[in-house]
């Protein structure tokens, strides 16, 4: 039984058909996905894409009561973790995986930038805040502000991150694996050009 016609002239064209659908099929069928929002459901990212929002503009304040603020990180990436001062387990662990992550960019270092944001009363143990020396210290009680940062469960349990414009866009989880946050952010800033 042939499959080909045996005419070369029909058989050229033929040739030519099924050449042009195996260049063409990929791309109609990979517009027929986004346009009717098929997915697989897994991403290339490890942390949780929100949808880019304002940080809210607030006036934070630095654990001796200095007024300070994010507006001086603008064009900075920032890690961000929320925890109250006496800092647990979690929360020492967060700040470990912000360091080990920033530290792991290289040359790309000055990029980034830490931040944990207290949340109560009282100050972090001297030996935690040398731990983790370079780490923005601020504090804020501002509803506003805490409600701009979504969670799943618990505002402590998430290390944030801020792009260099001041949009909140990425949320990694509780526990965070350190070699997931490094990846995604080896990622955007291999592509981003701000920042």
């Amino acid at each position: 039984m042939r499959l080909l016609p045996e005419d070369p002239v029909k058989r050229g064209r033929l040739q030519l058909v099924v050449l042009i659908a195996v260049f063409v099929l990929p791309l109609v069928g990979s517009g027929l996905a986004y346009f009717f929002g098929w997915s697989t459901g897994q991403t290339s990212n490890y942390g949780a894409l929100i949808e880019p929002r304002p940080v809210p503009p607030i006036a934070l304040r630095a654990p001796d009561g200095r007024r300070a603020g994010l507006g001086g990180l603008r064009g900075k990436w920032i890690l961000l973790q929320f925890a109250a001062p006496a800092c647990d387990a979690r929360c020492e662990r967060n700040l470990y995986t912000m360091r080990q992550a920033r530290k792991a960019l290289g040359l790309d270092e000055s990029r980034v930038e830490r931040v944990w944001i207290l949340l109560g009363e009282g100050q972090p143990a001297p030996r935690l805040l040398e731990a983790i020396s370079g780490t923005w210290v601020l504090r804020s009680d501002d509803p506003a502000f805490l409600a701009a940062f979504p969670a799943e469960h618990d505002l402590g349990d998430h290390i944030f991150l801020i792009d260099p414009r001041g949009n909140l866009m990425l949320r990694f989880p509780r526990d965070a694996d350190p070699s997931g946050v490094i990846k995604d952010l080896r990622r955007l800033l291999k592509y981003s050009a701000i920042g």
